[in-house]
């Protein structure tokens, strides 16, 4: 990938309010990223705004991500882990929550076949359904990608920078809204 495009997601950046400021900060220095590719950190960012039903936020960093010649692959597992996540978050939480160990017995009978069979790597789409886990809050979500992206050759620092992209775009979401 040569060349990282983010003339769009800058345009966000800008009319972020004053007290976002960090945020500002934050969101420029999101592909600084020792550990990630550029492409993972797109595809990150990508399921992150796309998790957060945040579409402004979702087709700026679609068209930065296309303009970074970022593949098609990633594109295609960040839109399917987030829609993918968007179901399982709520139901495993809802198993864990419950507090129920029948519940656990049961079987989940929800469709997962992208998980096995992504367009771009597993590793990847651990990572991005990791962005999405962080974002809802489910612990038995968190605790099972982070588990899958260490047994794939990863490290926590992996699993560390994708929380912290994660946060950054949901903080950014979140700035955006701030119109008082």
């Amino acid at each position: 990938m040569p060349t990282i495009m983010t003339g769009r997601l800058d345009a966000l950046k800008d009319r972020l309010p004053e007290e976002a400021k960090d945020l500002k900060l934050n969101l420029g220095g999101i592909f600084n990223s020792e550990v990630l590719s550029p492409e993972q950190v797109w595809g990150v960012v990508l399921t992150s705004a796309l998790f957060l039903k945040d579409k402004e936020l979702a087709e700026a960093a679609s068209v930065d991500a296309e303009a970074s010649e970022v593949s098609v692959g990633m594109i295609s597992d960040a839109k399917a882990a987030a829609s993918l996540m968007g179901m399982n978050t709520i139901y495993y939480r809802f198993r864990h929550l419950i507090e129920k160990p029948s519940y656990g017995q049961k079987p989940a009978r929800l469709r997962m076949q992208r998980m096995m069979r992504p367009a771009t790597s597993k590793v990847d789409f651990e990572l991005l359904s990791t962005a999405a886990a962080v974002l809802s809050g489910c612990q038995m979500c968190i605790q099972s990608h982070e588990a899958s992206v260490l047994k794939e050759g990863l490290t926590e620092e992996h699993v560390h920078e994708v929380a912290r992209i994660a946060a950054v775009i949901h903080g950014v979401s979140i700035a955006l809204q701030i119109d008082i």
